[in-house]
């Protein structure tokens, strides 16, 4: 195995020895880097082979001393979790670079020592993100709660008034999968958008230079922006990383007996624009298959026995078949797409109040999970659970499910109902989604849905890392969709997701 690309800054990184008591059996003769996680290990290989720690992506370009691998760590499938950042907080006593007031504070001024400044990147791992409401918003926006001073200020510059975002910094990987960039897309411009088959490498590129490039002169603070080379050094690591569970502690190896788990196999996937598409737009013409989810299909019923096995075989068994039986409902458990921006005010859906979907309806991309084409959906998470701030009953039991953030949260006005035309409507909400990039009504509150490969390895999950764990997140969508999922299932579904 090569040394280690990047042990992470808390230093958690199992030494090979160390880590081969608990996972004697993993292959690494492909050379990946391996890290424990919470269930097992995850996996990163990087296709260009022997990582270059002195390369771009780990040199500090700015001026408060981050570089990219500040916020995306390999032992944290190239994004970040709040044990690991409260361990560098107490470890460096808050003067670790991730820690820059500008945006890894609540506020601006906050201080690199004082923990109640950063508790919403200490608690959810959430970082600031300014963005100015556009000039040409259809809608009007203003503060309803403010807990930290700055969710809605002028800028003493321009004037213009900058709403303080707070999201989860997404993986620095697999980013061969991407339909948008982002979670609100704002790297991915009309003119190198990501839904062509044709332009796609050509788009992907021109998408995440630009990327780079405001990285660094905004979460680095950079005063110059960084030269053609080091924004393609950076890219060009970034485009050979792929990233995925390859262990579980109960399963084993995620790649024997026939499953088709690990970062190797994710590697040879097969991945365009449009594939899959659950509205019929594949450019190849072929139609959606439900089933876009097909690592553990070998393991129904725990795979075949081979001979006599003993008490841990038969419980890895079981386990291997829980895990199947999870991706089976991820394929085919029936719930409910009920008042849903981006589906349910979707013109060639026909603007259905309901349907019945399942969780590959929006997660169709095969093996990745992700969509494939740009898609940002409101499904709930951006709501706010304050009191009376919610009106849909089957929002207000999802995100009770949830351990939300104290954000910030908005009024948001003068839009009309996307569900019930020609009625003006007023919501709360603490995220405004691609509305605050596009200024469009039709836009608010819809943010994308992130590649699921490494999921273990990056708690909290959602934009706003609402959901502390796996389970928190399915008994959202089991509420939110009305699923009606045992306890049994819902263990499976969380297996599944461990796993990938």
């Amino acid at each position: 195995m090569n040394k280690p690309f990047f042990r992470g800054c808390t230093g958690l990184l199992l030494a090979a020895a160390v880590f081969a008591a608990a996972a004697h059996d993993l292959d690494r003769s492909d050379k990946s880097e391996v890290f424990a996680d919470p269930t097992g290990a995850v996996q990163t290989v990087n296709v260009n082979g022997r990582t270059n720690t002195k390369g771009a992506f780990f040199q500090s370009l700015g001026s408060n001393g981050r570089s990219c691998s500040t916020c995306h760590l390999a032992d944290q499938a190239m994004s970040m979790s709040p044990p690991q950042i409260r361990q560098r907080f107490a470890q460096s006593h808050g003067r670790d670079p991730l820690f820059a007031a500008f945006d890894g504070a609540n506020c601006t001024n906050g201080r690199m020592s004082d923990a109640s400044a950063h508790s919403l990147l200490l608690s959810h791992g959430l970082i600031r993100i300014p963005l100015p409401v556009p000039g040409n918003a259809q809608f009007t926006v203003t503060v309803v709660h403010d807990p930290y001073g700055c969710a809605l200020v002028a800028d003493p510059t321009s004037g213009q008034m900058i709403l303080s975002t707070y999201r989860r910094p997404l993986p620095t990987t697999n980013l061969r999968f991407l339909s948008t960039m982002m979670f609100d897309g704002r790297e991915s411009p009309a003119s190198s958008a990501l839904n062509n088959k044709a332009t796609f490498e050509a788009n992907l590129l021109a998408d995440l230079s630009q990327q780079a490039i405001d990285a660094t002169t905004g979460h680095a603070q950079a005063a110059h922006v960084p030269t053609s080379q080091q924004v393609a050094d950076i890219v060009n690591f970034e485009l050979g990383l792929s990233t995925a569970q390859s262990y579980d502690r109960s399963a084993g190896e995620l790649h024997n007996h026939g499953a088709l788990g690990g970062a190797r196999n994710l590697v040879v996937e097969e991945y365009y624009p449009g594939i899959n598409d659950v509205l019929g737009a594949d450019p190849d013409g072929i139609a959606f298959d439900e089933t876009s989810m097909t690592l553990f299909a070998a393991w129904e019923n725990g795979g075949k026995p081979h001979g006599y096995e003993d008490r841990e075989e038969r419980e890895r068994r079981a386990a291997r078949s829980d895990i199947a039986a999870g991706e089976e409902l991820f394929n085919t458990a029936p719930l409910t797409v009920s008042a849903v921006r981006g589906l349910n005010d979707s013109a060639a859906l026909g603007n259905p109040v309901s349907f019945q979907g399942t969780c590959t309806t929006c997660h169709d991309s095969p093996n990745v999970g992700n969509h494939s084409l740009p898609l940002p959906l409101d499904i709930g998470t951006a709501h706010s659970p304050r009191h009376g701030l919610e009106n849909d009953p089957a929002i207000a039991k999802g995100i009770a499910e949830l351990d939300e953030p104290d954000l910030p949260v908005f009024l948001v006005s003068g839009c009309p109902n996307p569900f019930s035309a020609g009625q003006p409507v007023s919501f709360y909400t603490t995220d405004l989604g691609k509305g605050m990039i596009s200024g469009l009504c039709s836009d608010l509150n819809r943010v994308k849905g992130p590649i699921l490969r490494g999921l273990a390895a990056r708690a909290p999950y959602f934009h706003n890392g609402a959901a502390a764990t796996l389970l928190q997140a399915v008994n959202f969508y089991n509420q939110r969709f009305s699923m009606n999922l045992t306890e049994v299932q819902k263990r499976q579904l969380v297996a599944f997701l461990n796993s990938l």
